[in-house]
């Protein structure tokens, strides 16, 4: 084998560190970002905020931005049945919200049950589930039962403790079936309440038939004209089927926008959310230290980390800046007359745009909001695929479902629009849409097919 030298010119992109930090910010959601930030502050003291003077200025420029999307981005918590007090009590409980387990056992204890009757009670509640269904039998909520107390009741004391917690508010609440909840809820009404008696009775013999919308059977059955099962229908369904909803305020979630919008002088300005982020600078103090002496190794480096960390935050922001403009301005249309007048538009368009790599688009827009006069939306939420029309333009998938739901929306509920014939109108319009995509895009946006979209009011 013979030796020899070899000269080789190549290149080749070396991730430093401070590229791979520059990478994970972009990344980061707001609120992932604000951890980081603070992990920062913790961990470098050449890294501090800005004078809390400064912030305050820039709050007070911003009150018009808070202002518009507050409404959108707060959590509207509503109080859960029997959560108002009366007297001085609701100035301390009525805001709170507790979840469906503590409310009902604030109920047992003022419903004066026995030592051995409380005992059952909180074995039956502990087997109720968030939407208020009994996920346990009787027997299995006896075997759970102490041994000592077994011996002193049998599964008709159950039953009749079961009984009892059924009829606490919310009503129905321990059901062990759909058909079980409305019939209690059904039996609570007065009994001059108009159709009660069909309604329980169209529950207790014929919930198949109301399952499947089979209205005509339905009627046949109950031996009732179209008016009188129209009364039924109604009182049906403003009955509540899962008694568990509007309890529990713990599963609220709060979404910071980073980047608003607005339309001023007939233009759509697009700016960052300066609230979302804190202001970092360096440690004047301790930087002139760093200069003053050749020693101080620590604090040299430790000020070039918070240069380095400040520069990456500053990148992101312009990176998200620059994405977000061109979403904007490639889907004004949307901004101005809503979701039917979206646009067609992939990550390779904003990245050729922008002049970035699909990877860094496809970073930016995870997990970031803008908040719109529209409403708060993903950055994704403006990309879809497309689909052809008879024009020879493309149609965006996002204004396919949005016409869907227009449709629908729009149709005679005595006679709702099979998925073919929502194409035949699709096609009217100029828009080539398969029959199994419309049933795609109807089952995504959780329509049910005609058959269960009919109604008799």
């Amino acid at each position: 084998m013979k030796q020899g030298l070899q000269l080789k010119f190549s290149q080749q992109l070396t991730m430093t560190p401070q590229l791979q930090q520059a990478i994970r910010l972009l990344q980061l959601s707001t609120l992932e970002l604000q951890q980081e930030i603070q992990q920062a502050l913790d961990e470098n003291p050449l890294l501090e905020l800005e004078d809390a003077s400064v912030e305050g200025e820039t709050q007070i420029e911003d009150t018009e931005w808070e202002e518009s999307y507050s409404a959108d981005c707060s959590s509207h918590a509503s109080s859960a049945p029997g959560q108002s007090f009366d007297g001085e009590d609701s100035v301390f409980e009525g805001n709170t919200q507790d979840s469906l387990h503590e409310h009902l056992l604030w109920q047992m204890r003022l419903s004066h049950f026995t030592p051995t009757d409380e005992l059952i009670a909180l074995a039956i509640i502990d087997s109720i589930d968030e939407q208020g269904y009994l996920n346990s039998s009787l027997d299995e909520i006896y075997e759970s039962l102490d041994p000592r107390i077994r011996e002193l009741v049998d599964g008709d004391d159950i039953a009749v403790v079961l009984k009892r917690i059924q009829h606490f508010d919310p009503i129905g609440v321990g059901a062990r079936d759909i058909r079980e909840c409305l019939l209690l809820q059904l039996q609570a009404l007065p009994e001059t309440t108009p159709a009660r008696e069909a309604a329980i009775q169209a529950v207790q013999q014929h919930i198949d038939l109301l399952g499947s919308r089979d209205y005509r059977t339905l009627a046949r059955k109950l031996k009732l004209n179209e008016a009188a099962l129209t009364a039924v229908i109604q009182l049906i369904q403003a009955l509540q089927p899962r008694p568990g909803d509007g309890f529990g305020g713990d599963d609220n979630d709060y979404v910071i926008p980073d980047v608003l919008v607005r339309k001023k002088n007939g233009r759509w300005i697009v700016e960052l959310n300066a609230n979302s982020v804190p202001k970092l600078k360096v440690n004047d103090v301790y930087a002139s230290l760093c200069q003053a002496s050749d020693d101080m190794q620590y604090i040299r480096q430790q000020t070039q980390e918070a240069k380095w960390f400040i520069r990456s935050l500053e990148s992101r922001h312009e990176t998200l800046l620059k994405v977000a403009s061109s979403i904007v301005q490639r889907q004004q249309a949307f901004f101005e007359f809503g979701e039917e007048a979206m646009k067609p538009m992939v990550l390779a368009d904003i990245a050729q745009a922008v002049d970035m790599h699909e990877s860094t688009i496809s970073r930016v827009t995870t997990q970031k909001f803008m908040h719109t006069p529209r409403g708060l939306f993903e950055l994704k939420y403006f990309f879809s695929s497309q689909l052809s029309t008879d024009s020879g333009e493309d149609a965006s998938s996002t204004a396919i479902r949005a016409l869907l739901k227009k449709l629908v929306a729009a149709e005679n509920p005595k006679k709702p629009l099979s998925d073919s014939k929502l194409t035949e109108l699709m096609a009217q319009q100029g828009i080539q849409v398969a029959r199994r995509t419309i049933a795609k895009y109807r089952e995504a946006m959780q329509i049910p097919p005609s058959s269960q979209r009919k109604r008799l009011i």
